[in-house]
């Protein structure tokens, strides 16, 4: 994998942040994919779901370390019992409701807070993938939403996924 370049500064908005992240996944995203292809289809034989766990970890964790080197933050205070994917993707904060079982999509939210620690909306980070094998069928999406509670951030989401938008 090619070293990563800056993506992100403090000043930026939501929506150049999702900008900026899709460029990146759009970028590392395939290449990473074949590399690691080989390990996680034996790996999804007895760990199934969890392996697309492993390629997020590859994937997300560069980029969500880089947000919060240019000083935003995405995590929350954790349960007892939360599952992490990549530094900021915690399970209880997705919903998988989209696709067929060779193309699911699960999508995970995370507010993101600026320096002083406001809400300034939500990336909404996509994983298309097989129930059926490992297999991602197409690039992971970052939506950004200027919303930041758990109600709205659900509502939006359907919204996307029901309208079949592209929305960034």
């Amino acid at each position: 994998m090619m070293k990563r370049i800056e993506l992100f500064q403090k000043d930026m908005t939501i929506v150049e942040l999702g900008e900026a992240a899709n460029k990146n996944i759009a970028f590392e995203w395939k290449g990473l994919y074949d590399s690691l292809h080989e390990q996680l289809t034996t790996a999804f034989a007895e760990i199934e779901d969890a392996a697309y766990g492993v390629y997020l970890d590859q994937l997300m964790t560069p980029l969500f370390e880089q947000l919060e080197a240019a000083g935003f933050s995405l995590m929350e205070e954790l349960k007892e019992d939360d599952f992490v994917i990549a530094k900021c993707l915690i399970f209880r904060n997705s919903l998988e409701k989209w696709g067929t079982e060779d193309n699911r999509s699960r999508i995970f939210w995370s507010v993101v807070r600026d320096e002083s620690g406001q809400p300034m909306g939500t990336l909404l980070t996509e994983i298309p993938h097989s129930h059926l094998k490992f297999d991602i069928p197409s690039a992971p999406v970052i939506y950004s939403i200027e919303v930041s509670d758990k109600e709205r951030i659900v509502q939006e989401m359907r919204r996307i996924k029901d309208a079949g938008s592209q929305i960034l």
